[in-house]
């Protein structure tokens, strides 16, 4: 009797198994073909676990009719690694400002040990991922990041220049490289380090590189995966659905902050050039980026116009 009984709480199991499945159908049909472009940062690349996972729902992806694209951030590694330097961080509206020393050590991180990490975790998983940075074929032309930051002088406002140094801004995507490596099945996996039209190197951000990345290649998707949840408003509450009107009022109002500046931005810039929705979701939450593909609710915000998704 007991073997029975076991033999009938599996078939329950796989019968649940089989509805997930028979469920997430019509989201594989929607994206079947479609380039998602993935942008992999946080402390998940740093959790083992969470790195296997998903490299496995990468491969499920490419398995299923998907093109994924994966670009990866190493905010925290590259902050390890500099502090293991001595070599002090600083930031600026969430960007961190690269001098020569610095530039160094972030190509080395990303372009090196981190991008080989995914790839090899790809590999295992049984797919084929191929590791390269932004300056291979010239993919990412960029040139240098200028911004200006308000400043209170006497009973006014002036803006002063903040110099990022080696800190570029897509300018030119070469998506021929992406393409060819798509079409017989491997999955191109980018360190977002760029190169100047005179060949000088720069650090681009990983959520920027995605987002000019996935505008390029007209990307269905763009999922920001991070250590946040998402969009939240003044409360602290989520907000699963997002207009590029209200995105660029959380910015305005100071309601979005830090590195939330950036990732809202590129939202806004990839919906503008082309990219149906931006998702910005929590990566280390087990298999959020099939929770947002392939099933109703998704997970995180969506930054897209209205009728779009979550909006």
């Amino acid at each position: 009797m007991a073997k029975k009984t076991k033999n009938t709480k599996d078939a329950k199991g796989w019968l649940e198994q089989a509805n997930l499945l028979t469920e997430a159908l019509p989201f594989m049909q929607r994206y079947d073909g479609e380039i998602v472009v993935i942008k992999f940062g946080g402390h998940a690349m740093g959790d083992e676990a969470l790195a296997q996972s998903f490299a496995r729902d990468i491969v499920l992806l490419k398995q299923s009719g998907i093109n994924p694209v994966i670009v990866h951030g190493g905010g925290p590694q590259i902050a390890e690694m500099l502090a293991r330097l001595n070599i002090k961080s600083r930031f600026a509206n969430g960007l961190r400002i690269t001098d020569a020393q610095t530039i160094d050590v972030v190509e080395m991180v990303l372009a090196g040990a981190i991008n080989k990490q995914i790839v090899t975790a790809l590999n295992n998983a049984g797919g084929l991922g191929i590791g390269i940075s932004g300056k291979d074929g010239n993919m990412i032309i960029a040139e240098k990041t200028k911004i200006k930051k308000g400043a209170k002088a006497g009973a006014g406002n002036i803006e002063k220049a903040i110099n990022l140094g080696f800190v570029g801004q897509p300018k030119t995507i070469n998506t021929h490289i992406l393409k060819a490596m798509m079409a017989p099945q491997m999955i191109p996996v980018i360190a977002p380090i760029a190169t100047s039209k005179g060949g000088q190197t720069l650090n681009v951000n990983a959520d920027t590189a995605a987002g000019a990345i996935a505008a390029a290649l007209k990307a269905k998707r763009l999922l920001m995966l991070s250590d946040v949840a998402g969009v939240k408003d003044k409360k602290g509450k989520l907000l699963t659905g997002l207009t590029p009107t209200q995105a660029r009022a959380l910015i305005k109002s100071g309601v979005a902050r830090d590195g939330m500046i950036p990732k809202l931005q590129t939202a806004i810039d990839a919906v503008k050039d082309g990219v149906e929705a931006t998702v910005i979701l929590d990566g280390r939450v087990p298999h959020s980026t099939l929770l947002e593909l392939f099933t109703e609710h998704g997970a995180g915000t969506l930054i897209g116009k209205a009728g779009t998704g979550k909006v």
